[in-house]
């Protein structure tokens, strides 16, 4: 499967700066799958360690974290030669064995020449609990996310489609009208199935929806089940009725997250450990208000407002068990729920695009869903829209008081630029 993160990998491996490359990511995003295709098409073998599994190699990592006497104990205990720049190292849920995380710094700083990478979906979680020694600076970080619609695209063979979206995009000329609703075709069937590889896998060979719900069920038990890791027991329930609530949450009007409905009565107190849990996790993606459009963001944010969306737009809907047919043929049902929906969905493709998001809204007046800084220095507004007959009022007044070079209003409605602002269909979010 085309990842896009290849080309990140591509880079580290040519870049004279190369340190220890960290891969982190949710639970069955494909990182072991990825690294693995990267080994076979750039090196000439790959020593693969598995630390949940492979307690003879986690020992060889306890006895020593020197890598001149890792690697001749770790070569002869796979069988395999490990070569300075033609063997890929690949040290799989490193989470599990923290001397095999501080080896990291000694790979840097005696041993930089061995290629090496790690992964571990509970890694954030455990360094944080654990109190790991993490080689800060000492490595590089990279988090693969679920597929976006781009990638979802070409899985299915259409990569034309995908080179097609990017060129109306970049010229805001509107697509034509019956690639246009094929396209928002597509972008549903992307609602239901998410970008979990293993469901894109199942829909391209099947079309089976579900095949794919019971896929994403199992994930989802996976994820309820990791949260007894690195958990107190006290903390274990707080944390599933948190992630629980979460979906709740995006059926109302005001989609900020309250904790109220995840318990009556409920504090940030009781259930800030529980969110900080799931955000370090990669489960889910906070989003901070920040008290004023203003740079830098970050000085604006308000700790104590934010939404909380799915990693995953797929395992959203089957953690609401949506039906199928309810989003593929637009229900009025769902109404409540598909600003919500939709929102999630934008998170999902901003944040896979390595944007650091943040969202403002003046109580009761206006709210803008999401502002980001782009490589240029600019704050870029962001509103969503389910459907293409609203408006977007909080953007436009925004837009014609202060003028900012430009703001995109996400919809089913066709390319455009208006005004100073760009109106972009929700199937090229993924271009943003």
């Amino acid at each position: 499967m085309f990842r896009k993160i290849t080309a990140q990998l591509e880079e580290w491996r040519e870049s004279p700066y190369r340190k220890p490359l960290i891969l982190q990511g949710a639970r069955q995003v494909g990182k072991t799958y990825i690294v693995l295709e990267f080994a076979r098409n750039h090196y000439d073998n790959i020593v693969s360690v598995n630390f949940e599994r492979e307690q003879d190699a986690k020992a060889i990592f306890e006895a020593s974290i020197d890598p001149e006497e890792v690697i001749p104990r770790l070569a002869q205990n796979k069988k395999q030669s490990i070569t300075k720049g033609r063997t890929l190292l690949f040290l799989d849920e490193i989470q599990a064995c923290p001397s095999a995380l501080t080896s990291l710094k000694y790979f840097n700083e005696n041993a930089n020449d061995y290629h090496v990478i790690a992964a571990g979906s509970l890694l954030g979680v455990a360094v944080a609990h654990d109190q790991y020694s993490f080689p800060v600076g000492k490595v590089n970080t990279k988090t693969l996310c679920p597929m976006d619609f781009e990638e979802f695209l070409i899985a299915l063979g259409k990569g034309d489609l995908a080179l097609k979206i990017r060129e109306r995009f970049e010229d805001n000329a509107p697509m034509e009208s019956w690639l246009h609703k094929e396209l928002l075709g597509h972008y549903r069937s992307y609602l239901i199935i998410g970008g979990m590889p293993s469901c894109v896998n199942l829909f391209k060979d099947t079309r089976d929806y579900t095949l794919i719900r019971d896929a994403q069920n199992a994930i989802l038990t996976d994820y309820l089940n990791d949260m007894s890791k690195y958990n107190t027991e006290n903390e274990i329930k707080k944390t599933r009725l948190t992630y629980s609530a979460v979906s709740a949450q995006l059926s109302k009007k005001n989609t900020r997250f309250q904790y109220k409905l995840v318990k009556k009565g409920g504090r940030a107190s009781e259930f800030e450990n529980a969110i900080e849990w799931l955000a370090l996790s990669g489960i889910v993606s906070r989003v901070y208000n920040v008290d004023a459009i203003k740079k830098p963001l970050e000085d604006y944010k308000n700790i104590d407002s934010f939404k909380i969306f799915f990693s995953d737009i797929g395992l959203l809907n089957a953690n609401k068990n949506i039906i199928p047919e309810d989003i593929l043929y637009e229900s009025p049902d769902l109404n409540d729920f598909k600003g919500g929906m939709t929102e999630n969905y934008v998170c999902q493709q901003l944040v896979t695009g390595r944007k650091i998001l943040y969202t403002w809204h003046s109580e009761g007046i206006a709210e803008i869903d999401f502002i980001y800084q782009d490589a240029q220095g600019k704050l870029i507004l962001v509103e969503v829209k389910s459907a293409d007959n609203t408006q977007a009022k909080s953007l436009t007044a925004y837009v014609k008081k202060h003028k900012p070079a430009y703001a995109i209003k996400l919809s089913t409605k066709n390319f455009g630029f208006v005004n100073g602002i760009k109106t972009v269909p929700l199937y090229a979010a993924f271009c943003i």
